[in-house]
């Protein structure tokens, strides 16, 4: 319990006082973007250099799961199946690492909050196995970074509302 309530702290989620307790500290809107920017490079990165390690087996079970989503009960698990096949076709163990700790960031929830961006995800996807499928790098990492950008962007706004709705009105 104490190292997960270290690791809490060390990610500036909660703020731990001696002698006093924990507080949660929560995350802010511009935390959510930032966020979201550091797991769109990585995401990105991991697009580009699945262009040239993918095999035609992962390729097809890459579309699979992308269909799949069209069908499935629960859209962010299956959402979560297509980004991880891509992050592993990327073969790259290390940037793996560094995509866990950063996905972590994303609402298990994200498409019940925002039901708008299913049909934008399914778009992007496509796109994204196109480029992937023509061995595109530069076209991958492009369309990875901003579809998760975008997520960024609506949760960081909609945080932001939330925040604005529960500040106390100031006096005038």
């Amino acid at each position: 319990m104490r190292e997960a309530l270290l690791e809490l702290s060390y990610e500036g989620l909660v703020a731990i006082t001696p002698r006093s307790g924990i507080t949660v500290v929560g995350i802010t809107p511009e935390d959510a973007v930032d966020s979201f920017g550091i797991l769109a490079a990585l995401a990105g990165k991991a697009a580009e250099m699945a262009t040239t390690r993918i095999g035609s087996a992962e390729l097809d079970e890459l579309r699979v799961l992308a269909t799949a989503i069209d069908d499935a009960d629960d859209v962010v698990a299956a959402n979560r199946r297509f980004h991880r096949a891509v992050n592993l076709a990327a073969g790259s163990p290390r940037l793996i690492t560094h995509l866990r700790q950063a996905v972590r960031v994303v609402p298990g929830n994200y498409f019940e909050v925002f039901p708008e961006q299913e049909q934008r995800s399914r778009r992007e996807h496509a796109e994204l196995l196109d480029a992937i499928a023509r061995g595109d790098g530069p076209a991958a990492r492009t369309i990875a970074e901003a579809h998760v950008l975008t997520a960024g962007e609506a949760l960081g706004g909609w945080l932001a509302g939330l925040a604005t709705h529960r500040s106390p009105a100031s006096p005038h």
